[in-house]
């Protein structure tokens, strides 16, 4: 199995540099980066854990600029995002940043995608919440007209592109209906949200991956009603908080790789985590 970690990268933490070094050299297999663009002052919505929301969430670094900064040290550490709020994203930029990224890295980024939860947030990228889903599905398809490699036009719902030379295309070739570099969708498990990833993705990222036994069947009969070769589905538990028994259950379960929570602190206690998390490597 292996094993990723992800972390809230801030101004007051490790330094991407210094993590993505470390993660190599330990031998780890990737490191993905949440999003938050902002955090409003004046927020309604509760936070989903629960209580007071943690201060990294307004001080999360960019993670585009700093897995490029990752991408720039390392030779074999995957890259990911987990996860890009695509909703709250110009698709046009998106789809260069993510190729770019993907191209500079040698095909290592995994786009991990989802809607979020922060209603204020998305309302001031100018996202109508009833329709996130919808505009997020809209936005991936004019993305993915970008890295095709002719010129091709769409016209969307929400968005169009025209045909265009959109350079450079993303290492990663076609899986199925996916291109792009991977793309893995994040949300809570249901039927909506397991068609979605059936027509659209690589896979599911489930935060804290719980409840898999249930839901990893549920999304296995959507995927194969949709076409898709059983053997390409990639579920990847998300900002887990490691057990032997856990990692054990996840392999069972068909899961080939997991992402560790870090935590969002200086580089001391990072180096801790890590020291601790070889266990499971």
């Amino acid at each position: 199995m292996r094993i990723a970690t992800t972390i809230f990268l801030t101004d007051g933490t490790i330094t991407p540099v210094r993590l993505a070094r470390e993660l190599e050299q330990r031998g780890f297999a990737g490191l993905y980066l949440p999003e938050h663009t902002h955090i409003p002052v004046s927020r309604d919505t509760p936070y989903p854990a629960g209580g007071e929301l943690p201060p990294e969430y307004g001080r999360t670094l960019d993670p585009f600029v700093a897995l490029g900064q990752a991408a720039a040290v390392t030779e074999r550490l995957a890259l990911g995002t987990g996860i890009t709020l695509i909703a709250q994203h110009d698709p046009i930029d998106l789809a260069k940043q993510a190729a770019t990224l993907d191209h500079l890295s040698g095909g290592r980024l995994t786009l991990g995608i989802g809607y979020g939860w922060n209603v204020e947030e998305a309302a001031d990228h100018g996202v109508e919440w009833s329709t996130r889903r919808a505009l997020g599905s809209d936005r991936l398809a004019l993305m993915r007209a970008l890295w095709a490699e002719e010129p091709t036009a769409y016209d969307g719902a929400f968005g169009s592109v025209r045909a265009s030379h959109a350079y450079p295309k993303p290492v990663q070739k076609p899986r199925g209906p996916v291109s792009g570099p991977r793309t893995l969708i994040g949300g809570a498990a249901g039927p909506k949200l397991f068609e979605r990833i059936a027509r659209e993705a690589d896979g599911w990222l489930p935060i804290g991956g719980r409840g898999l036994s249930e839901s990893v069947p549920k999304l296995r009969t959507a995927w194969e009603e949709a076409g898709r070769d059983p053997e390409h589905l990639q579920v990847v538990p998300y900002a887990v908080r490691p057990a032997q028994g856990k990692l054990e259950y996840y392999a069972e379960l068909g899961v080939e790789e997991v992402v560790l929570q870090l935590p969002p602190a200086e580089e001391a206690e990072v180096l801790r985590a890590l020291d601790a998390y070889a266990a499971y490597l």
